[in-house]
């Protein structure tokens, strides 16, 4: 069989799993690239190793990256693509597991990606106002 693009890969995901958009997985295979840089600045033993990222260290950067993608709007977008839960990130890399885009050890689960965060308090938190600098009418 001849090897497929990523997007010929997500067309035939999507076609079996109708949760999220196609959208979504490039979205998530931008944020392993993006995680795994920032962790290379962070820890400079990681500096020019091939690296493997843990579900958490993944969903820690796909929050970053998000963020920093759409942020105040970073929720509605996932949500749009139907990403509402850390799972669904899982859910969304086991998927391109499965088709070879990424690869996984030994004792990687979906379950590692289960309410690392809410995405309430990931994506919408960081831009709430400060309720001490509320001005306070009495």
């Amino acid at each position: 069989m001849q090897d497929l693009d990523f997007n010929e890969v997500v067309t035939l995901i999507c076609k079996e799993d109708h949760r999220f958009n196609k959208s979504a997985y490039g979205f998530v295979r931008q944020g392993l690239d993006f995680t795994v840089k920032e962790l290379k600045k962070s820890d400079s033993s990681r500096a020019g190793k091939s690296l493997h990222v843990s579900g958490e260290e993944l969903l820690m950067g796909l929050r970053a990256f998000a963020l920093d993608q759409f942020g105040p709007m970073a929720r509605t977008v996932l949500g749009e693509w139907g990403i509402t839960e850390c799972g669904h990130f899982g859910d969304i890399v086991f998927n391109l597991i499965e088709y070879s885009v990424f690869s996984r050890n030994e004792g990687d689960s979906r379950e590692d990606f289960n309410d690392v965060y809410s995405f309430e308090e990931a994506f919408d938190a960081p831009f709430r106002p400060n309720e001490q600098r509320q001005p306070r009418f009495v």
